[in-house]
């Protein structure tokens, strides 16, 4: 009879249980969603998010301790290090003529756009046109801070002003003002300053590369990962989001079904084409930031360009999932 009775309850509980994982999972929920915040990364995006500084200070703490590079001066006017005899840095990458940061990096935004814009529209984990639409005005908001930042914001950049706030001036342009002869665009920005033949010196600079390549990545992270990951089955979403009547649910429950893609995604590469040109970007960009991070710009430079850039990823991909509106016109990338 004891037996009986255990047996029963154990039946009992088993039904109990997958009630529990039923109602969940029409929920759109999963264990490992309900336990993240939708105001903050999830684990794995920590990860991802956090392998940045760590490049940063891995690079600083390298150039710091290795033998080729400690003994060697920083300058501030060129934002790069140099050896004692004034020669550049012994490296190829030390040199701010290398052909991946003349032709790749100082072109980031560029590469970084078209890696984008090929997985978008031609890799199936980016079927649906809704999808496509959203990734693409994601795209378009990120553009615009990267624009804002370091391109023209009702005219200097805010890297130029941000250089001019902390008393940053142009060496010709300075003698210039003194002999009434410089102009408003000669004062005020990086390139009209180089163009003259002048040195951008004595405020803070905020590290264009730093935030550049940080910006770039993240975005082909969020981008390219997520949808490949619900895609090809990777893992369980771990997202959630809050409903308009403030329920919290895993971001799965608003996924379109355009976008479920599952039959005869076996019958074609993972990654493909598209999915290897954006990875191939985002590999070449962590490089860089590497490079970056242990030959160019001090401490605070590099971590003020990596704030910057964390500004816009929590903006585009954190905020929608505890804002519906906004998430209504901007998405969640893989939904």
């Amino acid at each position: 009879m004891p037996a009986t009775k255990r047996a029963g309850r154990t039946a009992a509980n088993a039904s109990s249980t997958a009630d529990t994982t039923t109602t969940a999972a029409a929920a759109g929920m999963t264990p490992a969603a309900r336990r993240t915040s939708p105001f903050i990364p999830t684990p794995v995006e920590r990860l991802a998010l956090g392998l940045f500084p760590l490049l940063l200070v891995f690079g600083s703490l390298f150039a710091l301790l290795s033998p080729d590079t400690r003994a060697l001066t920083y300058d501030a006017a060129t934002q790069s290090h140099r050896a004692a005899d004034g020669s550049l840095a012994p490296s190829y990458f030390a040199r701010k003529s290398n052909l991946f940061n003349v032709y790749f990096v100082k072109r980031g935004w560029g590469w970084t756009t078209a890696a984008l814009l090929v997985f978008v529209f031609l890799h199936p984990a980016v079927a649906a046109p809704r999808a496509r639409a959203r990734a693409v005005a994601r795209w378009a908001v990120l553009t615009m801070w990267w624009a804002l930042v370091t391109q023209w914001c009702w005219g200097a950049p805010l890297i130029d002003r941000g250089f001019r706030w902390t008393g940053g001036q142009c060496d010709v342009a300075a003698l210039e003002v003194v002999a009434g002869t410089a102009d408003a665009a000669e004062v005020l920005t990086a390139v009209a300053c180089k163009a003259v033949g002048g040195r951008w010196r004595g405020g803070h600079d905020i590290s264009g590369h730093v935030f550049l390549l940080t910006l770039g990545s993240a975005l082909l992270m969020h981008e390219v990962l997520w949808p490949l990951a619900r895609w090809a089955g990777w893992r369980a979403e771990e997202r959630c989001v809050v409903m308009s009547d403030g329920a919290l649910k895993g971001a799965g429950v608003e996924a379109d079904r355009a976008q479920d893609v599952a039959a005869g995604r076996e019958a074609k590469p993972v990654l493909g084409y598209a999915g290897k040109f954006a990875l191939g970007v985002l590999g070449l960009n962590l490089w860089m930031l590497l490079m970056t991070a242990i030959y160019f710009h001090t401490w605070f430079e590099k971590f003020t360009g990596l704030f910057t850039a964390y500004i816009a990823i929590y903006a585009v991909y954190i905020v929608p999932r505890f804002v519906p509106a906004l998430r209504q016109l901007i998405g969640v990338p893989g939904i």
